[in-house]
């Protein structure tokens, strides 16, 4: 296999980079000084190299723990959890959210082989059960298996004493009903309040 063909595959494997996006980076590259590739390629050992997973609460970082966990300003009693370590700057940019998170590495997926014990749930627990934390805000992705999840993580942890929420769902602002998918809507249904 050739080095362009290589890199194509490579970069083509990348979630949301099919073959012809893979293959206009990988002439974008080649057509720019090679200095703007080397750049890249350091900045990919750098990652690899430097970013792990956060002890505490499983986040990406460089520091153990990250800078959310040692934030003085931030209420250790309030924990988010999220699917994947991406989520966390999705609703930390996106909010006003001064809790702390937690990352569960994924979702329950059997289909998938993904159970429970392929997920940070222990971790939660231990976090949970160490006091200290009044609610849990489940924030799971909107999909059967981020429901599942959810009802799951809500299961471990009844009984020890600690509130647990879950984002609310419904309409999307300025979305048209005419193309609301079924769940979205019955959720919207279900979560309906008193407007006077």
């Amino acid at each position: 296999m050739s080095a362009i063909e290589e890199l194509i595959t490579e970069l083509a494997r990348l979630p949301g980079i099919g073959r012809k996006t893979a293959q206009r980076l990988t002439f974008h590259l080649l057509q720019h000084p090679p200095e703007q590739a080397v750049r890249l390629a350091s900045a990919l050992i750098a990652v690899t190299e430097r970013v792990r997973p956060c002890a505490e609460c499983g986040n990406f970082t460089e520091d153990q723990p990250c800078a959310i966990c040692t934030d003085p300003r931030r209420d250790p009693g309030v924990l988010c959890v999220v699917e994947e370590a991406s989520a966390v700057a999705v609703v930390d940019r996106s909010t006003d959210f001064r809790g702390r998170y937690h990352v569960l590495g994924g979702r329950l997926s059997p289909l998938d082989g993904v159970g429970p014990e392929s997920l940070r749930l222990d971790p939660l627990v231990r976090r949970v059960r160490e006091g200290g934390v009044r609610e849990v805000i489940l924030a799971t992705n909107p999909s059967m298996e981020g429901e599942v999840t959810a009802t799951y993580v809500q299961q471990l942890l009844a009984g020890l004493g600690v509130r647990v929420t879950r984002l609310a769902r419904g309409l999307p602002m300025g979305g048209d009903l005419e193309y609301v998918d079924g769940v979205t809507l019955a959720h919207a249904l279900i979560a309906r309040r008193d407007v006077s």
